[in-house]
């Protein structure tokens, strides 16, 4: 068995910038744990514990469903925290691009066949940067520390493609690595 999920990267500059940020943010957030740049994607679908024979068929129907799907754009802006300030465990930067809902739908209904259920809550375009076990901080001196960031950017990324991830547990935290690229469809050039 291996543990697997659906994701799309973002570009180097993308992370980069992110990463600077969080440099940034180290001091004034407490507690968190913060991801290795490595490991920043928007996930379309978790999968968890998938045997290994099912990987090609997975990419295959990934391939079917997604054919055709154009390339687009998103963009990394703000900052946010789930499920709330005063209990908060992920912080992440948000994600925005007009085809994100269509293409993680896309994903969710090529995976219906191999017994993965429908994803319950809304779709909300995430990039994870930390985690926090327990906090303790304050949930005003986050939220003021957070709204310092609701406007920035943090750079654009082309989505050209969709990655089947394998996710090894180490001690040390998590490591992905790529199973299968499914590309998307390059739009025609405008005249």
């Amino acid at each position: 068995m291996i543990r697997a999920f659906v994701a799309v990267d973002l570009e180097p500059q993308t992370v980069q910038q992110i990463t600077e940020a969080i440099a940034r943010l180290r001091p004034h957030i407490p507690g968190i744990r913060w991801l290795p740049p490595a490991n920043f994607h928007l996930t379309l679908k978790f999968l968890g514990d998938i045997e290994e024979a099912k990987v090609e068929p997975i990419a295959a129907a990934l391939e079917r469903d997604l054919y055709p799907f154009s390339c687009f754009t998103i963009n990394a802006k703000g900052l946010g925290v789930f499920p709330d300030l005063k209990r908060p465990r992920i912080l992440w930067v948000g994600l925005v691009g007009g085809e994100l809902n269509a293409l993680a739908s896309r994903v969710e209904k090529a995976l219906v066949p191999f017994g993965f259920a429908a994803e319950r809550r809304a779709f909300t375009p995430h990039l994870t940067v930390g985690r926090w076990r327990e906090f303790n901080g304050s949930p005003k001196e986050l939220r003021d520390e957070i709204e310092k960031w609701q406007g920035h950017d943090f750079g654009r990324s082309n989505v050209d493609e969709v990655v089947l991830f394998q996710s090894v547990l180490k001690p040390e935290g998590a490591v992905y690595r790529p199973l299968k690229t499914v590309g998307l469809t390059k739009k025609a050039p405008q005249p």
